[in-house]
């Protein structure tokens, strides 16, 4: 069984950079780069976890955040440059499940996401192994 994890972020980039490493641990990656599209794609593929940023135009990740938990109880994991404790307090308060600080290591990305998917009942998945993988390599980047 693979998990889907949507990725909102309005950095092309970004997002396209997590569908890879995504794809490469074995997860099903889905892309928004706006929260009013990360909403839509939520209802209607039903993610297994979602990857949110904050600092987003028009609808930014305190108001993804809140508007996602109108309906759902998807696990969300924010993924976001800003460091700042009242921040991070903030953002929780709201309803995400976790916090990272970009940029994070693909192994650690990874291991938050099993963690969420052990939780909420779906299946941690292997890391698969790989000549020259390192558990530091593919950082994610602001």
């Amino acid at each position: 069984m693979t998990i889907s994890v949507l990725t909102i972020d309005d950095d092309t980039a970004i997002t396209e950079l997590l569908a890879l490493i995504l794809k490469t641990y074995n997860f099903e990656p889905l892309v928004a780069n706006s929260g009013e599209e990360g909403l839509r794609i939520i209802r209607e593929k039903l993610p297994k976890i979602v990857l949110l940023d904050l600092m987003m135009p028009k609808m930014d990740g305190w108001q993804v955040c809140k508007s996602i938990r109108e309906f759902s109880s998807v696990p969300i994991l924010v993924l976001s440059a800003l460091d700042d404790p009242t921040l991070v307090a903030s953002i929780l308060d709201t309803g995400a499940d976790d916090y990272l600080v970009k940029p994070v290591p693909s192994a650690e990305l990874v291991a938050h996401l099993n963690k969420l998917a052990r939780r909420t009942g779906g299946l941690a998945l292997p890391i698969p192994e790989s000549p020259g993988w390192r558990p530091d390599s593919n950082p994610v980047t602001s």
